[in-house]
């Protein structure tokens, strides 16, 4: 029997989101297991910090900065990685925003337009130019950063939950396309994550609460819990598993 395979020598993974929280945990284990990793966010110096915590670990990191809700930069952004490296063997779709805590009914276009371009149609162009690279490359996996809430839409969330559910959707419909051309394609979905991005629930006592008491585990998770699910999404070790969604929410969707 072969030994199940983690290992990512070799590899070119592309983590977008990756200056922090979620994005960065993912970007430093995937180099941790040998990948030279391509972090992407908006803002360089984030960036930059990121890149050196990898490399202190031995890991390999190139910071290109790039907003993915701007279809140009990702254009540009798979240009230079083409450039550079030739191929593309990983895909992390993780960038994400939720500019408007709220009720839907209090939503305006502009919050619209920002929440889709950046959850939704970022990602789908950025799949439909890696899966170029990675049919060159032979093959290759792309990870979806959903969320618990595009499965069970959280209050005053409604906006970002629909963008998430596209994006489970927008999954399962890449996985069936790009099968025959040896990409998988897979989404994670987290529940409550200890990053700046939820810092909205988790400074909040009252609201804190109500989304603990709806976690069988009674607790939040850290970043690196959910890298350790996307590493095995992305590696040789899950070689037959396309299309699926895999929850790491501490029991809140069972």
């Amino acid at each position: 029997m072969d030994k199940v395979n983690f290992s990512l020598n070799g590899k070119i993974a592309l983590v977008t989101g990756a200056s922090r929280g979620i994005g960065r945990a993912i970007a430093t284990t995937l180099a941790d297991y040998g990948a030279q990793v391509i972090i992407v966010s908006r803002k360089a110096d984030a960036l930059e910090a990121a890149a050196e915590q990898i490399s202190s670990r031995g890991g390999k990191a190139d910071a290109m900065v790039c907003n993915v809700g701007d279809i140009k930069q990702i254009e540009h952004l798979c240009s230079s990685v083409a450039e550079k490296y030739g191929k593309l063997n990983i895909l992390v779709n993780n960038a994400a925003t939720n500019p408007y805590f709220g009720d839907m009914l209090g939503a305006n276009e502009s919050l619209w337009n920002k929440t889709f371009d950046v959850n939704l149609k970022g990602p789908f162009f950025l799949i439909q130019a890696a899966a170029k690279l990675m049919m060159h490359a032979g093959g290759g996996a792309i990870v979806n950063v959903s969320s618990i809430n595009g499965v069970r839409p959280a209050p005053l969330q409604g906006m970002y939950s629909i963008t998430k559910a596209a994006v489970i959707c927008m999954t399962q419909a890449f996985a069936k396309e790009l099968a025959p051309m040896k990409i998988r394609v897979n989404a994670i979905l987290p529940g409550l994550v200890n990053t700046d991005f939820s810092k909205v629930i988790m400074s909040n006592d009252q609201i804190y609460q109500y989304a603990i008491n709806m976690i069988p585990m009674r607790r939040h998770s850290e970043p690196m819990e959910i890298a350790g699910a996307v590493l095995y999404l992305v590696s040789d070790a899950a070689p037959f598993t396309t299309g699926a969604c895999l929850v790491v929410d501490g029991g809140a969707l069972a």
